[in-house]
């Protein structure tokens, strides 16, 4: 589900709804939804999942409420207030079959995060940290099938590759570590992964992380750095 702000239409051609049943959620609508779970929306770390997310309108919506509370939260420091908008970032999924929808929706994430990250920091933003948001982004948001839980290619038709998700935690400090997941098994060990179609997809024990191949590889590096380790 997305919403087009723009032309503030539900759909973008008959086409696409024949073929792909694609229709757009009107931005009332998404934001009366997210309120039910206004708080969780509050929190830098509270992770969500658009499996058909368009292009954004339910992600931009929560990254806004969430930047808006750091930006209440961290007004008098810049540096934590940057570290916890990458948190923010890094906690916000998104799967979308059509190649352009993902598209649009990385750059309008990161459209809304510059915004709030340049107003907020002023001379302290730095390109470093941008690059590190626009890289968790496009690590985040995948041209997949949430059904099959394959990548797509640009036709929309399922390739050989499994949709991965990184789990980025602040651990202390300045350090981040990144996690990656396969989404089937991640769905596999957490049955309340995904509700009503948001929730934490990593909300799972140690235990479970490890066993059954779920895990898939890990790093940790300076939250500024993330970009400069794996694709």
């Amino acid at each position: 589900m997305a919403v087009n702000e723009e032309h503030k239409s539900q759909i973008k051609s008959k086409e696409r709804v024949s073929e792909r049943g694609e229709v757009f959620t009107a931005e009332r609508e998404v934001n009366a939804m997210l309120d039910l779970v206004a708080n969780e929306c509050l929190r830098p770390d509270s992770r969500f999942l658009e499996p058909a997310c368009g292009d954004g309108n339910f992600l931009s919506a929560i990254l806004k409420r969430k930047l808006a509370e750091l930006r209440r939260k961290y007004k008098k420091s810049n540096r934590d207030y940057e570290k916890q908008a990458i948190v923010a970032i890094g906690s916000l999924y998104g799967v979308d079959i059509m190649n352009d929808n993902v598209l649009a929706c990385r750059e309008r994430l990161f459209a809304i995060w510059d915004e709030e990250y340049t107003a907020h920091c002023k001379g302290d933003a730095s390109d470093e940290v941008r690059e590190a948001a626009r890289f968790i982004i496009g690590r985040n948001i995948i041209n997949g099938n949430a059904l099959t839980l394959m990548c797509v290619d640009e036709e929309g038709k399922d390739t050989s590759a499994p949709i991965v998700f990184s789990e980025w935690t602040l651990i202390s400090g300045t350090q981040m570590q990144r996690s990656d997941y396969t989404m089937s098994d991640l769905l596999t060990y957490n049955d309340n992964s995904v509700e009503d179609g948001m929730g934490n997809l990593f909300a799972l024990t140690e235990d479970e992380k490890e066993e059954g191949g779920i895990f898939l590889r890990r790093y940790i590096t300076h939250y500024k750095k993330v970009q400069d380790y794996g694709d």
